[in-house]
């Protein structure tokens, strides 16, 4: 056995467990983890110089892989570049699994190369933070190792999901001889059986029982991946107690016919009789966070008498400040052993109908909105985005980056007829530095389409993500380059500023041909409403390059119509 026979025991024992994704970083220090990883046959791995591209690409991965991603980096400064994108897995729930080389804790502090502290060097933002021993000549040392790696695999894993970290110090040589074979032992393997809680016979009498004397049930689904078993319960569930589900884009509910899209536009512009008739007097959430900032400060201001959130575990936030109960399983088995095909009848029954068709009436009432908005053929960000989404392949992953981006689209919708669709939104944190990456990571393990929508600042922000030597034909991005965003224009503060053109906004004069041109992609300047038509046709040819169209507009036209689209479905509620 080698002296690093433990170190190259990781990658068989992460193979064992499913885990065959990696994305290493080059660097010395970690060099006998990226030799284990790199020539393990049964793992695929990655090289990718920015950590912090890196990170957010292990991150897509894992989203798409639903999987956790490997990732691995020397020691220094490079383990913090992965920051960023740790933070947004955290928040996020999705499973990463971080080596961080390091020095031997005998030079830490000592002005040696590439040393700092690395011990917890991500705080609370993992799960959890574990550092290997240094030597590995006592069988206790190899016995640990095995059982640390075991444990963080589950750590990620298991409800809530999310990064953890594992800190590696490593002693020279760091190299195998020349000519050395790398062999791997046959791994330690401690499994785990993840069991959902279930509700008892009393929770279930107990919430039957509550659901029967509200007549105004609402169902609010958060941020979550795609999940059709889930839909099909939660349907079942909303038809027998006659509860509207308001699900927005990032909540991947548009599959469902009745799903409230519009929210945003319903509780931002209805009148004050309106919102009193749809404040709910039973609230039920489940996943994590919602877009729409008008939503949230309408359940703050008119609660529900009982707001009950769905999660089998972890702490639970309080969003809307209204929680009074938290059901211990997951949302799909708690539809489905609530959801009958037996419908409820009489007059409760009847007063629960009337306040579903209320809200239906509400989003019928926005869509017939919307729809003569769009009639219009002015040209400009937001009308194009609306002819962008409409047109999407019916399946593909929709990666829609933080700001006016994913506003847009949330303000847009998707129809149950785009069920294929499938959305990514880095909303745990909310950031713009590594949207792009997350959608390249995305398309690097996938066979179907994935459309990233972007504005300006977070595509050049990010651009570092194409720096690698992977191509990723099925990636398509749309940039909308308005030179600097408008949502700095339109947030109360900063746009009455003196400042704010400098400060805030901050102006660029960028374009993305010169990357396209730089890497290699196809490239489409849409300018003018005459060539969206084909302009969008062209976009959505699937070719053997990355393909970047870039909606070319100023912040003033699009704030413009911003505010129309707003003040035309204020109008249909005013009128």
């Amino acid at each position: 056995m080698t002296r690093l026979q433990p170190i190259y025991d990781i990658a068989p024992l992460c193979a064992e467990h499913g885990l065959t994704e990696v994305i290493l970083c080059p660097g010395s220090r970690c060099a006998p983890l990226t030799v284990a990883f790199a020539r393990h046959p049964a793992i695929t791995t990655r090289t990718i110089s920015d950590e912090r591209s890196a990170a957010f690409i292990a991150l897509g991965i894992a989203q798409q892989k639903q999987q956790p991603t490997i990732l691995v980096c020397t020691s220094g400064s490079a383990a913090y570049n992965f920051a960023p994108a740790v933070a947004e897995a955290f928040y996020q729930e999705v499973p990463l699994l971080i080596f961080t080389a390091d020095r031997p804790k005998e030079w830490i502090d000592q002005w040696d190369g590439q040393t700092i502290q690395q011990n917890g060097l991500f705080g609370t933002h993992v799960k959890k933070s574990f550092t290997l021993p240094e030597d590995y000549e006592h069988s206790d040392s190899v016995w640990y190792i095995q059982r640390v790696i075991n444990e963080a695999i589950h750590l990620s894993r298991s409800f809530p999901q999310g990064p953890v970290h594992i800190n590696v110090p490593l002693r020279e040589p760091l190299y195998p001889a020349k000519g050395e074979q790398i062999n791997y032992s046959t791994p330690h393997v401690i499994t785990e059986k993840e069991t959902i809680p279930a509700l008892s016979p009393v929770e279930k009498e107990e919430i039957v029982s509550s659901l029967k004397k509200y007549t105004k049930v609402l169902i609010v689904a958060g941020h979550q991946e795609y999940n059709d078993g889930l839909h099909k319960v939660a349907d079942r569930f909303s038809k027998k107690f006659h509860a509207p589900i308001i699900g927005d884009v990032i909540s991947n509910f548009h599959g469902l016919e009745n799903t409230i899209r519009y929210s945003e536009l319903i509780v931002g512009k209805g009148n004050a009789s309106i919102l009193s008739s749809l404040q709910p007097e039973l609230l039920i959430t489940f996943g994590k966070s919602v877009i729409s900032k008008s939503l949230k400060l309408y359940l703050r201001k008119h609660k529900a008498i009982e707001h009950w959130h769905i999660q089998p575990a972890s702490r639970v936030p309080d969003p809307f400040q209204s929680v009074s109960k938290i059901i211990r399983t997951t949302p799909r088995q708690f539809f489905d052993e609530l959801a009958t095909d037996k419908l409820e009848s009489g007059f409760a029954s009847q007063k629960k109908g009337n306040y579903y068709s209320l809200w239906q009436a509400e989003e019928h009432r926005v869509q017939r909105l919307h729809e003569n908005f769009f009639k219009q053929v002015d040209f400009h960000e937001l009308g194009v985005i609306q002819q962008l989404m409409h047109a999407l392949p019916m399946r593909c992953s929709l990666h829609l980056s933080n700001s006016m981006a994913v506003r847009y689209a949330n303000l847009i919708g998707l129809t149950a007829q785009q069920k294929g669709v499938h959305v990514f939104a880095n909303r745990g944190t909310s950031g713009i530095d590594g949207c792009t990456s997350t959608a390249v990571g995305n398309a690097l393990v996938s066979d179907i389409p994935t459309i990233l929508i972007t504005g300006d600042m977070a595509f050049f922000y990010d651009r570092n993500a194409f720096w690698h030597n992977y191509p990723v034909p099925n990636l398509h991005v749309v940039v909308v380059n308005n030179h600097g965003g408008i949502i700095f224009g339109m947030i109360d503060g900063p746009s009455h500023l003196a400042e704010a053109e400098e400060y805030f906004i901050t102006q660029q004069k960028l374009t993305a041909k010169n990357l396209a041109d730089e890497f290699g992609f196809e490239f489409t300047l849409l300018d003018s409403g005459k060539k969206t038509k084909n302009a969008l046709k062209d976009f959505f040819e699937f070719s053997s390059k990355t393909k970047i169209l870039e909606l070319h507009s100023d912040k003033k036209s699009a704030q413009e119509a911003y505010t129309q689209f707003n003040s035309q479905i204020k109008k249909g509620y005013d009128a």
